[in-house]
């Protein structure tokens, strides 16, 4: 878990006082990633010898590698080979990380949230490493109150572990917390905690599925979520906290 020392101002950023908080999932959400992990998956796939369609994989991308394997791979495989299939995508990925680029709006959005006095999370199941990349593209640690990697979990998405474990650090209840997102997988995670979830159609899944999945609320990116903020879910709660 990873926390921010400081904000831009050098006062303490760890949530404190901060009574409310948005949780943003972060590959397809904040970074422009998705299809490169659809990528990075398929060739760790056929590195294996298992041939899997890019579209099933990209339905899939969202979930933790553990599920991936289990979604999309035969489940009488030999699974001592699940960890060298998730070494290399980790490793296809990793080759990435320098063209790796934030979807436009994702550090203004975050700044703004810390602005109207919400605490904010990336709630990822990324690996460690692979999160300290994505965090260095978004450029935005002085609104970052906590960070989750995938360490902070036992269970991955569609689980709500990374969720809990991202309250937890800022010391905030559910029911005062909005979940951001682009994936079905999580919605469902949300849903398990009763957190409201903004879907985002940025990572390639459409309106439809968001919606089906139980987004409140669906945007095209940070961009479009921001210019709407006051309006949105987000601006919501954070009038409800300053009427508390």
């Amino acid at each position: 878990m990873r926390t921010a020392e400081t904000a831009g101002d050098g006062s303490p950023q760890h949530g404190g006082g901060r009574r409310a908080a948005v949780l943003f999932d972060v590959d397809g959400t904040l970074v422009d990633s998705s299809y490169i992990h659809t990528l990075a998956w398929w060739r760790a796939f056929r590195q294996a010898g298992y041939d899997v369609p890019m579209a099933s994989i990209h339905r899939s991308v969202g979930m933790g590698g553990d599920r991936i394997l289990d979604s999309l791979l035969p489940a009488d495989r030999d699974t001592s080979e699940d960890s060298t299939i998730m070494t290399s995508h980790a490793a296809v990925f990793s080759t990435f990380w320098p063209s790796l680029r934030p979807l436009d709006g994702a550090k203004e959005l975050l700044a703004q949230c810390h602005e109207n006095g919400l605490a904010v999370a990336l709630a990822s199941s990324a690996r460690e490493r692979d999160l300290e990349a994505l965090r260095a593209t978004i450029g935005a640690d002085a609104f970052i109150d906590a960070a989750t990697s995938s360490n902070d979990a036992q269970e991955s998405k569609p689980a709500p572990d990374i969720l809990v474990a991202a309250l937890k650090a800022l010391g905030v209840q559910a029911s005062d917390s909005v979940y951001v997102g682009d994936a079905v997988w999580d919605i469902y995670a949300a849903g398990k905690l009763d957190i409201p979830t903004i879907g985002l159609t940025s990572g390639g899944t459409s309106e439809a599925e968001l919606r089906d999945a139980g987004a409140v609320e669906i945007y095209a990116s940070p961009r479009d979520l921001l210019e709407n903020l006051g309006a949105s879910m987000i601006g919501k709660l954070s009038a409800r906290r300053q009427q508390d």
